[in-house]
């Protein structure tokens, strides 16, 4: 039985990066660079963050042409839900917004537990405040909730019928909840699961191509 669920994880994660690789090579050749050398800071758990929701947009991202940097909370290899592995390029604590077009959080059942947090509240109100993307995807727009930027916009967030927490987060920060599954309110973008997540790469795309 072990060997089965190993086998398995292992498969899924395959079939992740082929899906990332599949996607890359799908918008290099639909939409040729249309980031240009835009700079994109992609926010995970150090461990179990969503392997969707991180390779499937990164490949979507970097297919167009974005430099893609990997940011956690530790320095080495972060690992995702189902065993995906990514080099960490910059800790949470160095990332300053000035230096990038493009802000997102990742979920996971790792996320609020290692990002929610003052530091990334820090850099979700500066993220705002220089006018840059940010997009949230699953769980994770709940910590942009409690960040305080999240009032009077429309948003969307991992939920199910039997927990609607994040909702509710949403709700009483101000927010606009919808069940959509990508929504995007100005510059802000979030998504509510790994099922969005070739949406929610193409939507971030198209929100950073409209301010050029």
């Amino acid at each position: 039985m072990t060997a089965i669920i190993i086998i398995s994880g292992v498969l899924v994660y395959q079939s992740l990066i082929k899906e990332g690789e599949r996607v890359s090579s799908f918008e290099k050749n639909t939409m040729p660079e249309i980031l240009g050398d835009k700079k994109i800071s992609i926010i995970i758990a150090f461990r179990d963050f969503r392997d969707e929701e991180y390779f499937i947009p990164k490949g979507i991202l970097e297919g167009a042409g974005a430099k893609v940097t990997t940011v956690s909370t530790k320095p080495g290899t972060a690992i995702g839900a189902n065993g995906g592995d990514v080099e960490v390029n910059l800790l949470l604590e160095n990332l300053n917004p000035v230096d990038f077009d493009a802000v997102v959080f990742i979920g996971g059942s790792g996320c609020l537990k290692n990002l929610d947090n003052e530091k990334s509240y820090r850099i979700i109100k500066e993220t705002v405040s220089q006018n840059k993307v940010l997009a949230s995807i699953c769980i994770s727009p709940i910590i942009l909730a409690k960040a305080g930027v999240l009032e009077g916009k429309k948003a969307t967030v991992w939920n199910s019928a039997m927990d609607k927490s994040g909702i509710k987060i949403l709700e009483n920060s101000g927010a606009i909840f919808q069940s959509d599954s990508v929504v995007t309110d100005g510059k802000i973008v979030t998504a509510n699961g790994p099922n969005a997540a070739k949406e929610f790469g193409q939507a971030i795309i198209e929100t950073m191509n409209k301010e050029q």
